[in-house]
């Protein structure tokens, strides 16, 4: 066997195979749902406002759910089942949205959905990081996030093909629970953990032995789990949190994109377009192909972002990297520089989305990977779940305060403002560069 051959069995195994499926599947159901969720709130005769309330809300959910995952998989020793089920949840619930009548129940189901899908983003992370060795964290990473975006490029190409058919929202919507489904099944019956199977790789090895040296063996393991974890936390593990927090506030949901796309195009909903499609038949045919342009778009920020993902993940494991997240955040600072200078042209918009998809996949891969390789294995799960709490709480502020602000007809201050808090968590991180540098060599040395 080659050494290439043989590197790439290490970490190419059926557990990273398998998340990387369910993240696929999982992406195509939901983001079925979120490509329409503009009409939706249109058809209610609501505004960005409500929009901005509806993901903020969700948001905040989601914070509380990724902490809470996080917990949980501090504590269990099997992640797996409560990971599947947290996918089956969002699937489920997704798709019962086509079935509600009320805004309300939209709302109610979409932050069910997302608190499934909140909880078990920690879970998954760890037995991600559990199947690989450290050396390869960021292809690990960058790859489960090419296989999200690709779904995520997928689940709009879908929704844009069923608008094309004349399908209403509804069904499309309705149809999204066979491949979250799948999803949840690739998690449950394709990945492995720790119980499962043998070690897999020279990390899962080295552990094992470890654990057998420390008096009590797995037993004393166990019980470190529930003890002294907050102590087991590096300061600067937290230094990073901070920054990752503080650009988070300038990170607002991609969901605003497709509401400006479909602005700019002068597009009134794709509810309009298909009630307007009876008056002739090509022009039917035209509106509902001209509602669909913003879905495009959308797709094609996700397909940028699949591309990116892995190359992104590669660099980050030949290279520091969390200069390379820092690098992203500035990408993520010049793109909503960009929307407050302009968000009304549809071709200033399609540049905006490739740079969001590029800064999106930067983002993703690496905050996930340099905390999977600053933290110890048995505080992982709580760290990695403590991370993605700060980005849905960051999230959760940008998506009110921009809906507001759009509401308002204030795009440049909307995005100004996203602009600079995203500029302070750049400048925080940029301070603490050296002193992590510092650590990371004093490690390796």
């Amino acid at each position: 066997m080659s050494p290439k051959t043989a590197m790439t069995r290490r970490w190419l195994n059926r557990t990273v195979w398998g998340i990387v499926v369910a993240t696929f599947f999982s992406d195509v159901s939901h983001e079925m749902a979120t490509a329409v969720l503009p009409d939706f709130i249109k058809a209610v005769g609501m505004g960005p406002l409500a929009l901005g309330l509806i993901e903020g809300l969700a948001d905040f959910l989601v914070s509380i759910s990724k902490l809470g995952g996080g917990v949980l998989g501090h504590y269990v020793q099997h992640k797996k089942p409560w990971a599947a089920l947290g996918y089956l949840i969002t699937t489920v619930c997704t798709a019962a949205i086509g079935f509600a009548k009320t805004l309300t129940a939209m709302v109610t189901l979409r932050t069910v959905a997302w608190a499934g899908r909140g909880y078990r983003s920690p879970l998954r992370d760890f037995l991600l990081a559990d199947a690989v060795e450290k050396t390869h964290y960021g292809r690990a990473f960058g790859l489960e996030r090419a296989g999200d975006m690709l779904g995520a490029m997928v689940g709009p190409l879908l929704a844009a093909a069923m608008i094309w058919w004349r399908v209403d929202p509804a069904t499309i919507i309705k149809w999204g629970i066979v491949p979250g489904l799948l999803a949840a099944a690739s998690i449950f019956f394709i990945a492995r953990e720790r119980g499962d199977a043998e070690p897999e790789t020279e990390a899962e090895m080295r552990e094992g032995d470890i654990s057998k040296e420390e008096p009590g063996g797995d037993a004393h393991h166990s019980a470190g789990w529930k003890t002294g974890a907050w102590q087991k936390f590096p300061r600067m593990f937290w230094l990073i949190l901070f920054g990752v927090l503080v650009f988070g506030i300038g990170d607002f949901s991609r969901t605003f994109l497709v509401w400006l796309a479909a602005l700019a195009l002068g597009n009134g909903g794709m509810s309009s377009a298909v009630a307007a499609s009876g008056n002739t038949a090509a022009g039917g045919v035209a509106i509902v192909h001209f509602a669909a342009l913003p879905m495009l778009l959308y797709a094609m920020h996700n397909a940028v972002s699949a591309m990116a993902a892995y190359p992104v993940g590669h660099l980050g494991d030949r290279r520091a990297k969390l200069p390379l997240l820092i690098g992203g955040y500035a990408l993520g600072v010049a793109t909503n520089s960009l929307l407050a200078i302009e968000s009304s042209s549809i071709g200033w918009l399609a540049l905006i989305f490739v740079l969001s998809g590029t800064y999106i996949a930067m983002e993703e891969t690496l905050e996930k990977a340099v905390v999977a390789d600053l933290l110890p294995r048995d505080v992982r799960s709580l760290g990695l779940g403590i991370l993605a709490s700060a980005n849905a709480v960051g999230d959760m502020i940008s998506s009110l305060y921009v809906g507001a602000l759009l509401q308002r007809g204030q795009p440049q201050w909307a995005f100004g403002i996203a602009a600079g808090v995203g500029a302070l968590g750049v400048t925080w991180l940029l301070c603490i560069l050296p002193r992590a540098e510092r650590i990371v060599m004093s490690r390796s040395n």
